[in-house]
């Protein structure tokens, strides 16, 4: 049998043989709730690993989450990239948030199949969330100028990483004049540093320290 998350193991090698169960489970859980409700293209499943689990991964490269801090997901769709980081960092609570009550559907019946007690996941628009975190992740939801008013006032004062709390942003191409527009101080970390695959070569994690 393939194993359905390789390249996760390639790129991170210190898996536990729990993460790697829940990795390799992935794709069948996907493909199952993506014909019923779809989260992610059809074209895509076959590319789920590198273009989703991996790719939500990016963040895993750039930081370690300790155990006990907060992230909050916005917009995360399917689970992207919040349930790939909940498995890696059991230890680490995350909050899934989308506007879309079908989504957040397909989230919960993937997290519960996996065991995922770090995981919650609810139907509500970025605003409306009442809690602080200590990172807010997203992957390309809108243009940052339109993302911050949602979660400017979300985060935790006091920072328990070695990065500052702040929002973690998946995005690809050319992003000078989109961060320039926003008025942000954002630093580019591209995803080719660390992810040899051609797909990576446009893809940053965008960090904007709060």
């Amino acid at each position: 049998m393939e194993i359905k998350s390789i390249i996760i193991q390639h790129y991170f090698k210190n898996l536990t043989e729990q993460q790697i169960e829940r990795f390799d489970r992935l794709y069948d859980l996907y493909s199952f709730w993506n014909a019923q409700i779809n989260v992610i293209s059809r074209k895509d499943i076959d590319e789920l690993y590198e273009r989703h689990i991996l790719h939500s991964l990016g963040i895993a490269k750039f930081i370690t989450f300790k155990p006990g801090e907060k992230v909050l997901d916005v917009g995360t769709g399917g689970g992207f990239p919040g349930i790939p980081l909940a498995i890696m960092f059991p230890e680490t609570q995350f909050h899934l948030v989308d506007s879309i009550g079908k989504k957040i559907k397909v989230v919960t019946e993937v997290a519960a199949a996996l065991g995922l007690e770090n995981v919650t996941a609810t139907h509500l628009r970025a605003e409306q969330v009442p809690d602080k975190y200590d990172f807010v992740v997203s992957r390309a939801v809108t243009r940052l100028i339109d993302f911050y008013p949602w979660i400017k006032d979300k985060f935790n004062k006091n920072s328990k990483n070695a990065v500052a709390n702040g929002i973690l942003y998946l995005k690809g191409g050319d992003l000078a004049e989109e961060i320039a527009e926003s008025r942000l101080k954002a630093e580019l970390y591209p995803l080719s540093a660390y992810f040899e695959e051609e797909f990576f070569d446009t893809k940053y994690v965008v960090y904007i320290p709060q």
